[in-house]
């Protein structure tokens, strides 16, 4: 990419598929934007830009490109592909690009320490990266590796949409609440219908929505 079009990009502001930091003070917390970028539909990270879209520059991008490509590379699983490009802005500032690819084994996930054996994923929603719950992980996978899947028309399901065609949206607890089901069956239910395409998925960072396909 040309400075005019990564300016371009810039001047567009923070989205779900750009992201700006003005350096690099915490390589563990940085990794997460990657992660969500990773685990949605890929995007433009920039290391020297204000969010206010002013471009400031890093005073040492060496350094900061150092730092940040070895948190992704060890602080990510599965590995991440991705490309950097540094513009020299003045004899003493740079700015970084990091343009993260969609994964093709997701989901990814984050880890705050190398030797740690869990980690989270992320998901990118407009200009933020929230933490993935199961369900969205579990549909996740499957995009991944799609495979085929059988949807039955219940009682359940019936509820269901007597309920959406009154409400917008649902999430898993309030079909729990509806149907008498447990939470690992109501989220089984709603996962298979979203990896269906019968309903769509909303992410949120506090319970996720649900929605019809129209």
């Amino acid at each position: 990419m040309e400075l005019h079009e990564i300016k371009r990009l810039i001047y567009g502001g923070e989205s779900d598929l750009v992201e700006f930091k003005r350096k690099i003070a915490h390589p563990e917390k940085v990794i997460r934007e990657v992660v969500a970028f990773a685990n949605t539909k890929g995007g433009h990270l920039f290391v020297g830009v204000d969010d206010d879209r002013s471009i400031v520059g890093c005073k040492y991008a060496e350094e900061e490109d150092f730092l940040l490509q070895k948190a992704i590379r060890e602080l990510c699983r599965p590995s991440i592909a991705f490309e950097v490009h540094t513009f020299q802005l003045t004899e003493k500032r740079g700015l970084l690009h990091y343009h993260i690819l969609p994964g093709k084994k997701k989901p990814y996930y984050a880890f705050e320490k190398k030797q740690h054996r869990y980690g989270k994923a992320f998901v990118r929603v407009g200009d933020r990266s929230i933490q993935a719950s199961p369900e969205i992980r579990k549909i996740l996978k499957f995009n991944n590796q799609p495979q085929d899947t059988h949807f039955a028309y219940g009682l359940n399901e019936k509820l269901l949409f007597n309920y959406l065609n009154e409400n917008e949206k649902v999430t898993v607890n309030q079909f729990r609440e509806l149907t008498g089901l447990d939470y690992p069956s109501a989220s089984h239910t709603m996962v298979q219908m979203v990896i269906a395409n019968v309903l769509k998925i909303i992410p949120r960072e506090q319970e996720d929505w649900y929605m019809a396909v129209e």
